[in-house]
Formats: C-alpha cells, sequence, structure tokens
C-alpha cells in the first residue's frame, strides 16, 4: 500500500504544469466513489488526482439522503448509487431578509415590482431548499474535513426530473467522458517540458522555480505594502528567474531550448502558478471575478480587515455566541455578505491570524474568534 502511494506521488506531474490539463479548470463530474477515492497531492493541499489529472471543482448529480440545516448553512448527503458524500450548501443572506415587509401590499390590477421580486425570491429559494428524496445538482470544491471528502458548493439547486431524463443523459455521458477523457493520462506537451529541464535536475528545477516565485513576490508585497495588484504590475520581478537559467548554459542547451516557449509565455505561466498557489494559501484574493485581474493582498485590505472586526464585534454579543466567541464557518458566510462573496476560508484564516498577532481579536478555541 505504501508502496502505491510512493509511486503515485512519483506520478503528479508539476504543479507549474497543471493548468495545461483541461480537466484542471473544469468542474470534474466523476462518480462519487472515486471522488471519495482520489488521493490528495503531496505538492499542494486542497488538490486531488484521478489517475494523474489534477483538480479541485466538481459536478455532481444524485438523491438527497440526510439533510442537516444550520444558521449559515445546509448539509446534503448525496448519493449518486456509487457512494454518498457530504455538501455543504451555504444559505443566501437576501432568504433571511423576505419577511412580511411586502406580503398584502398588493393593489388590484397593479403590477407591483416588490411583490413579484418577492415571487421570484421565493421561487429561488424553493429551488434551493431540499427534502430527502430530491434530486440535487451540485457544483463546488474538495475539500478534507475530519478525515471525510466534502463538497463545498458553489452552485446547487433542486433539480426536476419527472420523467428522468436529466439522470439518464447523465448515465450515458458519464462512461464517455471517462473513456475520453478521466482514463487517460495527462500528457504533458514536450515543449512545456524543455523550458523547465535546461540540467540534469528535470522537473524537480521547476518545483524550485515556482517556489523562489512564490518567495519572491511575498517579499515583495510584505515589504511595499501593496494593497492591491494586478499581474502586469509584478511580472517584471520574475524576469531573473526565466533569464538566469539560460545564460549559465552552453550555447548547445540554450539552442535546444529555443525551440520551445518564448521568453513571455515562460514568464506568464510562471506567474499565472504562482498567483495560483498564493491564493490556495490565502495570501491573495479577488473581490470580484471580473476580466480585470485585480488581486488582493490580504493582510494589507483594510476594508476586508474591517469587515472581520466588524462581525466579530458585533455577533460576540450575541447570546449564541457570548461564551465561544463567533466560529469560523460563521465569520465566513457574514463576511461574504458584507465584503466578498469570492473570499475564500483560506484567505479568511490569514486574515484572523494576522488580526490575532495584532491583538485585534483573540481565539477561543481553534475555530472560534471574539474581540478583547
Amino acid at each position: 500500500m505504501m508502496a502505491n502511494e510512493q509511486s503515485g506521488a512519483e506520478d503528479e506531474p508539476p504543479s507549474l504544469l497543471w493548468g495545461l490539463d483541461p480537466v484542471f479548470s473544469a468542474y470534474a463530474r466523476l462518480y462519487i466513489k472515486d471522488i471519495l477515492q482520489i488521493r490528495e497531492s503531496r505538492q499542494v493541499p486542497g488538490i486531488y488526482f484521478y489517475k494523474n489529472h489534477p483538480l479541485f471543482q466538481v459536478d455532481v448529480l444524485g438523491t438527497v439522503v440526510y439533510k442537516r440545516e444550520r444558521e449559515d448553512f445546509y448539509c446534503y448527503g448525496v448519493d449518486d448509487s456509487t457512494g454518498v458524500i457530504n455538501c455543504l450548501c451555504w444559505k443566501d443572506e437576501k432568504w433571511r431578509d423576505q419577511g412580511d415587509s411586502v406580503k398584502g401590499k398588493g393593489h388590484g390590477g397593479v403590477f407591483n415590482v416588490e411583490e413579484q421580486l418577492r415571487k421570484l425570491c421565493e421561487a429561488q429559494r424553493s429551488r434551493c431548499m431540499l427534502e430527502i428524496g430530491d434530486l440535487l445538482q451540485v457544483r463546488g470544491s474538495l475539500k478534507t474535513s475530519r478525515e471525510q471528502r466534502e463538497i463545498m458548493a458553489s452552485t446547487f439547486y433542486k433539480v426536476t426530473d419527472p420523467v428522468m431524463d436529466v439522470q439518464i443523459a447523465r448515465m450515458l455521458d458519464m462512461p464517455q467522458l471517462y473513456r475520453d477523457c478521466y482514463n487517460k493520462s495527462f500528457q504533458v506537451p514536450c515543449g512545456e517540458l524543455e523550458a523547465g529541464t535546461t540540467d540534469s535536475g528535470g522537473l524537480s528545477n521547476i518545483q524550485s522555480l515556482l517556489g523562489q516565485s512564490v518567495r519572491i513576490l511575498k517579499e515583495f508585497l510584505k515589504e511595499k505594502e501593496v494593497p492591491k495588484f494586478r499581474p502586469y504590475d509584478v511580472e517584471y520581478l520574475l524576469h531573473p528567474l526565466i533569464r538566469s537559467p539560460v545564460s549559465s548554459t552552453s550555447t548547445g542547451q540554450v539552442e535546444a531550448t529555443s525551440v520551445g516557449p518564448s521568453f513571455p509565455t515562460q514568464v506568464k505561466n510562471l506567474l499565472k502558478e504562482t498567483l495560483k498557489l498564493l491564493q490556495r494559501e490565502g495570501e491573495i484574493f479577488r473581490k470580484v471575478l471580473s476580466p480585470d485581474e485585480l488581486y488582493h493582498v490580504t493582510e494589507q485590505d483594510k476594508d476586508l480587515l474591517a469587515a472581520i472586526r466588524d462581525v466579530i464585534r458585533e455577533d460576540s454579543k450575541r447570546e449564541k455566541y457570548a461564551e465561544k466567541g463567533c466560529h469560523i464557518l460563521h465569520i465566513l458566510s457574514s463576511v461574504r455578505q458584507r465584503y466578498s462573496r469570492n473570499l475564500s476560508r483560506e484567505a479568511l484564516e490569514v486574515a484572523l491570524k494576522f488580526l490575532e498577532c495584532n491583538s485585534d481579536i483573540i481565539s477561543t478555541t481553534d475555530s472560534h474568534y471574539t474581540v478583547l
């Protein structure tokens, strides 16, 4: 068994090349049985491998077999007949705001915008509130919590499928996806390999290169106290990393690598993977997903830190949180509603650690926080 794990780790392509695999940026439509069995990467936590395909997002369709409700989220057990997996589905804050304020205000024969908006929200809410036996479609990222695999849903809804045409179509598609994509090995393009194999170190040099670029960006952002940036603002910092290996090689080796990706392409690929790694670590995040690729530095984002402090200060006064303080999942849900829906748990943890080091908050347990 140990030998299998070691050979599996050796089969992992370098993280710098993961973006070349289409499976990595897609929602993988795997059977739940395979999701529960795929191994986690030894290079980057939170990334998983089916065969040698890196992935962290999945698409699941199945029947709800159990349900637990919390203040901020639902926990559904989803069964696709191959296995059962936990799906954490966050509640939308606007559902709580839909009360009696707009009920009974309609006037006969008059189009009431508020009334129609309430009906629309109710329809949306009904599709996201499921009972045991309902069919659920879930898309989200994979997590391992307490040694159990679960899905943190980014999109989920009830599927109405009275004649089972949706389920049948999926049953027919899945074997073909496995045959044409998932069960085929990910082949790294030769040109990309040549870009990172200028000496006998081979693929290990790519890992070293990525580690250096992450360290350079971290030091720059901390030293300059950069609150936000775009990729082209920091691209020049990585130029020496691409140039230095070439300048130290012989003429013959330079000619051999010249057929690979161009210098700008290598720099952009390295920067892209570096930013992905910093996002997974929570050091940076994107407040808004838009064509304008703007990154916020977690520890330097004063608005984010203020929003976290306000949530903890206000909610710690409530009876429910008076003793232990606010749980990290509650803080995450509240801050997403107030500040950014794209805030990751990793970024929140970095911000909480920063606030605690500055004595703005204190932790009462591993996952509870309150104000001084």
